[in-house]
């Protein structure tokens, strides 16, 4: 699912900005981040399939305060819309063995200490 966060970090000068938008863009799942914001120290990023927690505490490391100011989904209505369509179709309530053959089949053994030695050269 597709979703965008904005991130507020306080960010110094021009190196620190550089390095947090590094970091975020570096993350899998993210496909766009800008600065937002009056002073440029909100930082929004927009991706598919990544964790804003991770993100946070990775510019915490690095960077500085940073501070999770929103978090939002795009385009939730349309799986809501998908899982109402599918609650029409019917499952079987069990799963039946569609064989007439039993699953295993197991093959006799001969009892204990008797065996066919049969020598194919008889010299003697």
């Amino acid at each position: 699912m597709k979703q965008t966060i904005v991130v507020k970090v306080t960010m110094n000068g021009d190196k620190s900005r550089s390095k947090a938008l590094k970091i975020i863009v570096g993350l899998s799942g993210v496909e766009s981040a800008s600065l937002k914001g009056d002073d440029k120290s909100q930082i929004e990023v927009t991706g598919d399939g990544f964790d804003p927690v991770k993100l946070t505490s990775k510019l915490r490391k690095s960077v500085g305060h940073t501070e999770l100011v929103s978090v939002s989904a795009v385009g939730g209505e349309k799986k809501d819309e998908k899982k109402a369509e599918n609650k029409d179709e019917v499952k079987p309530a069990a799963y039946v063995w569609p064989y007439n053959q039993p699953l295993y089949v197991y093959q006799e053994v001969p009892p204990y200490g008797y065996a066919q030695h049969h020598d194919p050269c008889s010299i003697m």
